[in-house]
Order: C-alpha cells, then structure tokens, then sequence
C-alpha cells in the first residue's frame, strides 16, 4: 500500500511579488515595444527591437501564468497531493497561502471514467452524475472533514432467508490521502460499493426479529432489537473493507428497516398474533389470581359456605366474566341451583 508522506510547502506571501514583478515587465515591454514602432517608423532598427520586444514581453507573460498556477490555498480540513510528471511527492496538510512547483498535477486522471460513463449511462440519474465526476478526474486538494454517505434502500436476504428492506447512513472522512488517491480508482465510488457490501454483509448475519419463544432464540442478536450491536459490527465490518482506500469509518446506523412487501402482510399477522397471545397470557393469569382470591375469601368467611361443585361454578363464571371480550350479562335465577 502507499504511504502518506509530509510535504512542507512554501509560504506563498514572499512569492507574490515575483508574480506581480512579471506581469508588470511583461505589460511594460509589451507598451515599450508598441511605442519604439510607432514612434521611429523611419529607423530600420526600430521594428526589429519591437518585434524583439514583443516576444520577449510574450516570454514573460507565459512565465507569469506559469508562475502564478503555482499558488494554493488551504483551508482547514484540506490537504493537497502533490504529484510531478506522475511521481507522488507528498502531502500538504497545513492550512493558509501556499507557492509549489507549477508543474503539480491538479486532477488525478482515471483510465477507466468512460467505461465508468457508459455503465452509469445504463443505470440511475446518480450513476450519471458519479460517471460524469469520473470524468473530470478527481481533485489533488481532497477534504479531510467528515463526510456522510447516505445509503440507497436495498433489497436484502437476513439469516432466516426473509426478504427484507434495509439502509443505513455512514459518517466516514478520508485519513490516509496517498491511499485513497493512488490505491483505489475514485475513493467516493469506492467507499459507496463498499457501504453496500458490508451492509448485505451484515444483515445476510442476523435475522430480523425473533422467530420463536424459545430461551435460546431471544437471546440472540437482530437487525430489530440489537441497534447498537448491528450498528457496531456495520462499523467495524466498513472498517476492515475500507482500511484499503485510507478511510476510517466514524459512525454507522441503520436509517430503515422493514420487511419486504411480498412478505409484509404475512409477518404483520404473525405479531399482531404475538400481541393477542400475551394480551390473553396477561389476562387469563390475572383472572385466575382474581378468581383464586374470590373463592378463598368467601370460603374464609362464615356467612357463605359453598360446596366443591358450587366453587367450580363460581369459577367458571368469574373467568368468562373476567377473559371475556364483552360485557357480561347476568342471569337472575329465581329457583333453585339444582
């Protein structure tokens, strides 16, 4: 892999003048020479020393807008990469005004940008975009700052094989500048495929939910449940892919999570399932502690003795009245039980 190298560049400030001292001999020989024709047309040597004047004032003004491409800036979070006739020189890090040699290139050429087009011409408007940046090739003065990646919704199989919808965002930042420049075509599309692949990765890992009741089951880690745990094996899973291309992964999180719609309708049913089950657990626990209370505080008592076979009566209608769905109606029996 590259190694980043620190290069110290120049103030540009004490440069300034030499610029500004070549544009002004340049536009000074250029009105001298314009001036020495017409004013001595009789002089056989005037045109000859304007003409010799014109061109050396031509010289200079080139030398000038060679000497000026020399100048950048810096601003913090900025870092530029040097690179003379394809040699990779180094890095400046350092923010301010800055003078190096002209002959730096300024764009990183990519070979493969019209294979890149003509992919991205078949797929999506980003594509496009992403293949037209290729084109241009990429900038020798990259950012440092945090960037964030926000990732398209995919279509992905969890463990249990259910289709399901996911995304996720990522807060990344580049931290080796000779490698993303040198080691990966195009880092912003590298650190995009990669996002991709380490999310399917990852959520072909765990399953959605909880499938079962079972002890074993609910001990295990989701995509639904485990947030933090997802989000942390997304994170460290971008960092081991993306450690290549000199980037290091801040944060990563899931921003969308669903089952696919061919199956969605089928799981909503399951857990609204799940949900009466408990509700019903919760309510037939609760009535049979009501109803143990009821008949243990009537036996208690002296005034009302009741029989085995009139206790299961009790209890019976204490539990339709207290599991039923609707209000309970009573019945008035005027006679005898029996």
């Amino acid at each position: 892999m590259t190694v980043e190298k620190q290069l110290k560049a120049r103030s540009g400030w004490p440069f300034l003048p030499i610029a500004l001292l070549l544009l002004a001999a340049a536009v000074a020989g250029m009105v001298w020479s314009v001036i020495s024709i017409v004013d001595h047309p009789d002089d056989a040597g005037a045109p000859v020393v304007g003409i010799v004047g014109i061109i050396a004032s031509v010289v200079l003004l080139v030398c000038f807008f060679i000497f000026i491409s020399g100048f950048f800036t810096l601003q913090p979070g900025q870092a530029k990469v040097c690179i003379l006739f394809g040699t990779y020189k180094g890095t400046v890090r350092e923010s301010g005004f800055f003078w190096a040699n002209p002959f730096y290139a300024n764009t990183l050429n990519d070979p493969d940008a019209e294979a890149a087009v003509a992919a991205a011409v078949m797929g999506n408007d980003d594509e496009d975009e992403e293949g037209a940046a290729r084109v241009k090739g990429l900038s020798t003065k990259m950012s440092l700052r945090a960037r964030t990646l926000n990732g398209k919704r995919l279509k992905v199989n969890d463990k249990m094989g259910n289709p399901i919808e996911i995304a996720t965002v990522v807060v990344w930042h580049v931290s080796d500048t000779a490698r993303a420049m040198f080691d990966v075509d195009h880092y912003p599309s590298y650190v995009a495929m990669q996002t991709e692949t380490a999310l399917r990765h990852v959520a072909s890992v765990y399953a959605y939910d909880h499938m079962e009741d079972d002890d074993t089951t609910n001990t295990s880690i989701t995509l639904r449940s485990n947030i933090e745990e997802v989000s942390e094996s997304l994170r460290e899973e971008l960092d081991r892919r993306l450690e290549a291309a000199g980037v290091n992964v801040i944060d990563a999180r899931l921003t969308h999570l669903a089952y696919a719609p061919e199956i969605a309708p089928a799981m909503l049913r399951r857990q609204q399932a799940e949900a009466v089950i408990a509700a019903r657990k919760k309510i037939v626990e609760g009535a049979v502690g009501m109803v143990d209370m009821a008949v243990r505080e009537l036996a208690a008592g002296s005034a009302i003795e009741l029989d085995e076979e009139r206790r299961a009566t009790m209890a019976t209608n204490l539990m339709v009245v207290l599991c039923g769905e609707t209000e309970a109606q009573p019945v008035v029996n005027a006679g005898s039980l029996y």
